[in-house]
């Protein structure tokens, strides 16, 4: 089965001596209400990087360039009691980009210190990869929720 293609860029800053990572509150559909990076849905015949480039522009207002995206890894996201919910998302990483972050009708952009990323009020996955990733790191795993389409009721790694 293959599943539909997404992305997400986790855009990173040194600012007052501290790592910050770029991060909204979803305004609606997929996930309203979690804080979530710029990315979203590859369009027909676009490659991961080239939706990245896209969706963060569309999200936040910034340009970034597709040499400047660190591939991060795949995350395999499986809802069985809601199918049309699952996907594969290409993880990025980006430290350079043009611009200042804006609102959009998808985030309202907001700087987080990387140690005090909100995980509690992001997808039930995020504290499984993302400070990992965000230090460096690369991810692929597959994360299955359960019945209440929120908690992840099983994860399989596999190498990156």
């Amino acid at each position: 089965m293959s599943l539909p293609q997404v992305c997400v860029c986790y855009l990173l800053r040194e600012h007052g001596g501290r790592t910050e990572v770029l991060l909204g509150r979803k305004k609606h559909g997929l996930g309203m209400g979690y804080f979530v990076a710029p990315g979203g849905k590859l369009e027909p015949g676009e490659s991961a990087t080239d939706a990245a480039v896209r969706e963060v522009f569309e999200e936040s207002g910034l340009s970034v360039a597709a040499a400047d995206l660190e591939p991060r890894g795949v995350l395999s996201y499986l809802f069985p009691h809601r199918e049309s919910w699952s996907q594969e998302s290409n993880v990025f990483v980006c430290r350079r980009w043009t611009g200042v972050p804006e609102a959009s009708d998808e985030l309202d952009p907001e700087w987080f210190d990387v140690r005090e990323v909100p995980l509690g009020q992001m997808w039930d996955d995020a504290s499984r990869w993302l400070p990992e990733v965000l230090s460096g790191g690369r991810v692929r795993r597959t994360f299955v929720f359960g019945p209440d389409l929120a908690t992840v009721v099983e994860e399989r790694s596999s190498v990156a």
